[in-house]
């Protein structure tokens, strides 16, 4: 339902949100101090917001799938599920003042008054689609590169490192955090923080065999999987 040609929807969905959206809000809020533009963009603005608030919606849900199917980015989501709510408030506000405004010259105590209140709602979604945007590229793109300590996976001899189940046990805090999957022992430190789903969620399996919890969560998954072996140190004995 959410693919396009094989394509995951959401991703090509969002495009049209962060451009519309904020411009259309911005055009909406100089049309509303700057008198002589109104006739000219008020009514492009006001369809613009259409257009930006619908494709909210869409990436809303679209997300929402997306999210079942490789995990849940939580702050992202979280944001995402605001974004589209603050569009239609800024829509609907927004075309109230364009029909109360339009074919008049005279600006009312109402149509300032609507008008305020329609820029006040424009900025906030400006903000939120920041705010939203910034959150989805950090949840795609941040923490991807291993680092040193993260991929050690041999000692200084070229043979790999073997754990026992007890000494991945003494690392079961957030701040020192290994975990046994498949029979791979990995150090999840750097990972805790730069979870999509949470910190909770990897807290939860520090010093653990967490090999249930993974196959829950990410069983047929690609690109966790690929993630994890950033983060292997060595073998489970």
């Amino acid at each position: 339902m959410f693919d396009v040609f094989g394509l995951p929807l959401h991703p090509l969905v969002v495009h049209a949100v962060v451009v519309l959206l904020p411009l259309s809000a911005l055009g909406l809020i100089a049309c509303v101090v700057v008198g002589r533009w109104r006739r000219t963009f008020a009514g492009l603005s006001v369809l613009g917001l259409i257009v930006g608030t619908v494709s909210a919606f869409v990436a809303m849900l679209s997300g929402n799938a997306l999210a079942a199917q490789v995990g849940i980015p939580a702050a992202h989501q979280s944001l995402g599920q605001v974004l589209p709510w603050v569009a239609l408030a800024t829509l609907v506000l927004g075309a109230v003042w364009y029909f109360l405004q339009r074919g008049s010259d005279q600006q009312t105590p109402l149509t300032r008054g609507m008008g305020l209140a329609a820029a006040v709602a424009a900025v906030g979604s400006v903000a939120m689609t920041v705010l939203v945007g910034h959150s989805g590229a950090t949840a795609v793109w941040g923490g991807t590169s291993p680092t040193p300590a993260a991929t050690a996976t041999a000692d200084a001899s070229g043979t790999a490192q073997t754990y026992t189940l007890d000494q991945v046990k003494q690392h079961n805090q957030a701040t020192d955090c290994w975990a046994a999957i498949e029979g791979e022992v990995y150090n999840l430190t750097d990972w805790v923080n730069q979870h999509p789903g949470g910190a909770d969620h990897i807290a939860a399996i520090c010093g653990t065999d967490a090999t249930q919890a993974f196959e829950q969560q990410h069983s047929g998954q690609q690109r966790p999987a690929s993630q994890l072996t950033q983060f292997r140190i060595g073998t489970l004995a």
